[in-house]
């Protein structure tokens, strides 16, 4: 991770030990002498610590998907412009989940199924099939194929 983004979340973890640290003497005070007084600061605090870790989790949540992204974008290999912005645990994941996912795909049919190739659904469920060489009668998937040059098929035939 860059040092700044890194410096980044130092600052926040070490805010919430500040927050929680004084917070829980408080509220042990309050509990064992029953004061009343110190509810609203503890109340304060503990809101501030569960901002903070909401704000803290949604920043490396979106991180982890950004990097997710990364390798069906670009394949297993991150160039090394975006790996020195990455953290050695952001980098073990990165290589882990293109692990998985390579696993996942040669797990598929006998051949494997590239998951990263044709994201986008095709435009029509039709092809078009032209003839180059007459073979006479021809069977696809238990359909005959006309004889005619040009002919329209699912795309699941091809």
């Amino acid at each position: 991770m860059c040092n700044k983004l890194e410096d980044g979340v130092r600052q926040v973890l070490g805010e919430l030990r500040a927050l929680y640290i004084p917070n829980q003497q408080d509220a042990n005070i309050s509990r064992a002498e029953e004061r009343s007084d110190l509810l609203p600061t503890i109340k304060f605090r503990h809101c501030c610590l569960l901002r903070n870790k909401r704000c803290l989790l949604a920043y490396l949540y979106d991180r982890l998907m950004r990097i997710k992204a990364l390798r069906w974008e670009l394949g297993s290999v991150l160039p090394n412009a975006l790996r020195f912005h990455l953290a050695p645990d952001e980098l073990e994941w990165f290589n882990q989940y293109g692990r998985s996912l390579a696993k996942y795909m040669h797990s598929i049919g006998s051949e494997g199924l590239d998951l990263v190739q044709d994201t986008l659904p095709p435009k029509s469920l039709f092809i078009e099939v032209r003839c180059l060489q007459d073979y006479g009668k021809f069977e696809v998937d238990g359909l005959n194929v006309p004889a005619e040059p040009q002919y329209a098929a699912f795309t699941a035939e091809g």
